[in-house]
């Protein structure tokens, strides 16, 4: 390879640590993490959360909490949308 291949190699490998260390940690020890983008903990969180107001809030007849039980899922929906923060990445500084 030449000079200027392996200068791009490293910047490549420098951009990937910089940008999820624990994926490129697991890259180099050959068993890979999901990429940030794909990994859902929170957004399955907040969407069990908002599940389990909105079943108490009807069981309960409990309309403010069956209402924020639809607004929590309504945010946690957004959450699952990778190409959303794909796009929120590529625009900060």
């Amino acid at each position: 390879m030449t000079e200027f291949d392996d200068e791009r190699i490293a910047e490549l490998e420098a951009v990937l640590w910089h940008d999820d260390p624990r994926f490129a940690r697991g890259l180099g020890r050959g068993r890979p993490r999901r990429p940030r983008e794909y990994r859902n903990g929170r957004a399955w969180l907040a969407m069990g959360s908002a599940l389990s107001a909105v079943f108490t809030g009807a069981m309960v007849p409990h309309g403010l909490l069956l209402g924020v039980g639809l607004m929590v899922a309504a945010f946690a929906v957004n959450l699952f949308d990778t190409s959303r923060r794909r796009r929120l990445r590529r625009r900060r500084p």
